[in-house]
């Protein structure tokens, strides 16, 4: 990549347009190159500093030493940062962050080039693979990139196959067993959260059915529903019919006294018992059994707190279940219909 000052080249020399260089960068191959301190110091207060310490050279020009990296990331470094940020999208700054993305990030880190630091950052982010994700993951500790920290570590999990079979993770078995602590500590993390996720998902799914169970049952009896099946006209017509099923079973059983019960009808009862909590209807609730289990509610000293909690995530599944499927305002549609109009 060629340094953006068109009428300097590599040994200084400038026509009448450009003000003559008054820096030379030197690299870790002792290469120079010629640069203005004016757009040096303006673009990082690293540089700015380096800049003014006392001259180690007597000539008119200053010296300042980037080293630890190839002499083309240097030069792609000082091309960014007398572009503008722009830069970055045209062809040869996208062609300068796939060649020295990670020295250019190691760089505008340690010179306090904010903006490049991003650039650079989603520029290796965007090239990882599982063969370098242990090096990346260095190299986003050491630089304070905590995007690509988090964007290897998901890659770490997702194709841990691979990544141990990188030499990257073998020199760091050897050498660095912390950094590979943290990583499999990080995956049974991940792992975790999965598996939480899962249970709390399904808790959610078993809220709503016995909050659709409840309404059925109030539909049921309050209602006499008996359009349910595929050419039916009841909303949940499955949890209907199955409920209308266990009613009648319930009702015709012998063995509810029996030692043990009908598991059937026990489960109708417990459906029952939990409707009786939420029921919001008078002395009179159609509903079997459900009077009963409100006066034995009011009889008891202390109801049991799992029944509570039940009946609290119930009721909230069913008030987040009917806000998702609320209307939206009418004045809305009208607006829509208006503005297609006014096209």
């Amino acid at each position: 990549m060629r340094l953006v000052i068109d009428n300097v080249d590599d040994h200084g020399a400038y026509n009448n347009a450009t003000p003559p260089t008054d820096v030379y960068v030197i690299t870790s191959d002792g290469r120079s190159i010629p640069a203005h301190s004016c757009v040096l110091g303006s673009a990082s207060r690293v540089l700015e500093r380096m800049l003014d310490r006392p001259r180690r050279s007597r000539g008119p020009e200053r010296e300042i030493h980037i080293l630890g990296v190839p002499y083309g990331a240097v030069l792609a470094f000082l091309h960014f940062l007398y572009s503008s940020k722009t830069a970055v999208s045209t062809r040869d700054g996208e062609e300068a962050m796939a060649e020295h993305g990670v020295h250019l990030l190691a760089l505008s880190h340690a010179h306090r080039v904010g903006w490049l630091k991003d650039a650079s950052e989603a520029a290796v982010a965007a090239r990882l693979t599982a063969e370098r994700v242990v090096d990346a993951i260095k190299l986003a500790k050491l630089c304070d990139a905590p995007r690509l920290y988090q964007k290897c570590m998901r890659l770490a999990v997702k194709d841990f196959a691979a990544v141990r079979e990188s030499e990257g993770w073998r020199f760091l078995r050897r050498h660095d067993p912390a950094l590979e602590l943290e990583i499999l500590q990080f995956m049974e993390e991940v792992d975790q959260r999965k598996k939480r996720w899962k249970r709390e998902r399904g808790a959610q799914e078993a809220y709503q059915q016995l909050s659709q169970a409840m309404d059925c049952l109030d539909h049921i009896f309050t209602q006499t529903c008996t359009q349910v099946g595929p050419s039916g006209t009841c909303t949940n017509s499955r949890t209907c019919q199955g409920l209308q099923l266990l009613t009648r079973h319930f009702a015709t059983c012998n063995k509810k006294g029996a030692s043990g019960g009908c598991p059937h009808c026990n489960q109708m009862a417990q459906l029952i018992r939990l409707y009786s909590f939420m029921c919001d209807h008078s002395e009179s609730c159609k509903v079997p059994l459900c009077n009963q289990f409100k006066m034995e509610i009011r009889t008891e000293e202390k109801v049991d707190r799992t029944w509570r909690l039940l009946v609290k995530k119930v009721i909230t599944a069913k008030v987040m279940s009917s806000l998702a499927k609320r209307k939206r305002p009418e004045y809305t549609a009208k607006l829509r219909s208006s503005y297609r109009r006014t096209r």
